[in-house]
């Protein structure tokens, strides 16, 4: 089982699988998934489409149910109970505004079915509309708002209600960038302030690294790894994590030798990668190590002194591409693989490699990481 952080969880699945028939054969979507997400956590099922993340998300709000495993909700199993009888509420990426009705009676359209007074769904929706920074908007109809304050009336359409979670599929998706990355910040800072559990899924790696407190990347229907943001992105437990999460160089080799912890692997008299391990590698072993760009150091010309003790493969550059901020590079290495490198314009941006031109990259041992350790 995958604990929360602390307490008992506000959402647990206990060997949850799914199945869906397709021609006439049972294809698994989801396969004994174990999993807590805590109270007030902000948690996101992070993955590729078809991975099983929305079904996962579906299985929650009870409007799939499980093949076999149970859905429990603050201790209690809802498994079989109706959407509308479980206390979460759902937020979609088209959002389902009612489009003849304004912001008020938008936010205020579930409390009145509940037959909450008046007085009470006043100073809620006020609440809700001043936490979501709609405050002054309440007369407006859905086509006199953008994009992003239609999201934020959808959030305070289901925050209102006060559900134990919010269950949130892929809901910046129609999202411009610009909006879509301020609109990142604003579903913290509101998960922040009103502190119920959110649960978001989504395909898009910064979205998840940008907001989620853990993240449990799924593939094919289970969950490769779960942890905080800089866990998975610093450590990532396997290939397809690695290469999912961010942009990650992948190069593998023979254990040459070990020493106080470090392995080396080399390709050449002056081409190594150095890698922290622990002490089931033997020389002999063929490891996989993960490095990001952006811990990259690229060299023309002369191998610096200061590559002592670390890494150091030599490479072509093929590919410069200019992004302002940055200068990335694609180089074919000594090691066989293709290397990724973010180089930073924080000096001298007219000094920059060319394509063909002959380099040097080099790292420290501890931004080396041995995959699936």
């Amino acid at each position: 089982m995958t604990t929360p952080p602390d307490g008992q969880p506000a959402i647990r699945l206990a060997g949850v699988h799914k199945n869906y028939l397709s021609h006439g054969e049972s294809v698994p979507a989801v396969k004994q998934l174990e999993l807590a997400i805590g109270q007030g956590e902000f948690f996101s099922l992070l993955g590729p489409s078809g991975c099983g993340k929305t079904t996962t998300m579906r299985m929650i709000a009870g409007f799939e149910e499980p093949s076999a495993g149970k859905v429990f909700l603050d201790g209690k199993d809802v498994t079989g109970v109706a959407p509308n009888k479980r206390d979460v509420n759902m937020v979609f990426q088209s959002y389902a505004l009612f489009p003849h009705l304004n912001v008020l009676q938008n936010v205020s359209f579930g409390l009145e079915r509940k037959r909450v007074g008046k007085d009470e769904i006043r100073r809620r929706v006020g609440e809700i509309l001043e936490i979501v920074s709609l405050t002054g908007m309440e007369k407006r109809v859905p086509r006199e708002m953008s994009g992003g304050q239609q999201q934020r009336v959808a959030l305070a359409r289901a925050l209102v209600n006060r559900p134990r979670a919010l269950l949130l599929d892929e809901p910046l998706g129609a999202l411009d960038l610009k909006l879509r990355q301020q609109m990142q910040v604003e579903l913290k800072r509101i998960q922040r302030d009103v502190g119920i559990t959110f649960v978001y899924v989504t395909h898009d790696q910064g979205e998840a690294l940008t907001m989620s407190d853990r993240i449990a990347v799924m593939n094919l229907g289970v969950i490769e790894q779960l942890g905080t943001p800089r866990e998975i992105y610093e450590r990532p437990a396997s290939r397809f994590v690695a290469g999912f999460i961010g942009t990650s160089n992948i190069v593998d080799g023979n254990v040459e030798r070990t020493d106080s912890g470090l392995a080396l692997l080399s390709y050449s008299t002056e081409d190594r990668v150095v890698v922290p391990v622990g002490s089931a590698v033997r020389p002999g072993d063929k490891i996989e190590v993960s490095v990001r760009p952006e811990k990259i150091d690229l060299h023309r010309g002369v191998l610096p002194a200061s590559a002592t003790g670390g890494s150091v493969l030599s490479g072509t550059v093929n590919e410069v591409v200019y992004h302002g901020t940055s200068t990335n590079y694609t180089v074919a290495t000594a090691a066989g693989a293709d290397f990724t490198v973010f180089d930073q314009n924080a000096s001298n941006a007219d000094d920059l490699a060319g394509r063909g031109d002959r380099v040097y990259l080099t790292w420290a041992p501890q931004h080396s990481y041995m995959i699936g350790v």
